[in-house]
């Protein structure tokens, strides 16, 4: 008899959030991709390569030492500082997703090949302070799905809005 697998509902949705992604995409023109809607805004490219650097270098850093370690500290991720930083600046992004979509794969084939026990296996956070591989899992997706409203919105302002002419005074 095959050994149980990890399976909660919250990994089929962080499976589907590239399809999701992809799909919102589906018209953006490469200017519109890298356009801010405003200063304090980032920009779509710049949030496919948040979510393609968030999925490498937090999210799969934090789901390793849970999994490796018991109770091991995690850093903390400040993304403000990163974008103030460049990080997420003058990406392709086409690439950047494409980077994305690749990680995440991985990680889901990774998690689904763990233990069910593993959902219960624990890491401290300085501030947050301790928590779940399963909680981290739904903060894993509360995350994706604040983006997917950010793009979605994104996609709405640079591609939509600026071509429904004078339907804008009824909108």
């Amino acid at each position: 008899m095959p050994a149980k697998q990890l399976d909660l509902p919250v990994i089929d949705q962080l499976a589907a959030t590239p399809e999701i992604l992809r799909n919102l995409m589906a018209n953006v023109s490469d200017e519109d991709a890298v356009k801010r809607p405003d200063p304090a805004r980032w920009s779509l490219a710049e949030v496919l390569e948040h979510l393609a650097h968030i999925e490498g270098n937090m999210f799969r850093v934090r789901l390793d030492a849970i999994v490796e370690l018991d109770d091991p500290a995690v850093e903390p991720y400040d993304q403000d500082e990163l974008a103030a930083a460049g990080t997420y600046s003058g990406r392709d992004p086409e690439e950047s997703f494409a980077h994305f979509e690749e990680q995440r794969e991985a990680n889901i084939d990774f998690l689904t090949e763990l233990a069910p026990t593993a959902a219960d296996r624990v890491a401290t956070h300085p501030i947050a302070g301790r928590f779940t591989l399963e909680e981290m899992l739904n903060y894993w997706v509360a995350h994706d799905l604040s983006h997917i409203r950010q793009i979605a919105e994104l996609v709405r302002a640079t591609t939509f809005l600026p071509a429904i002419g004078n339907l804008n005074k009824v909108l």
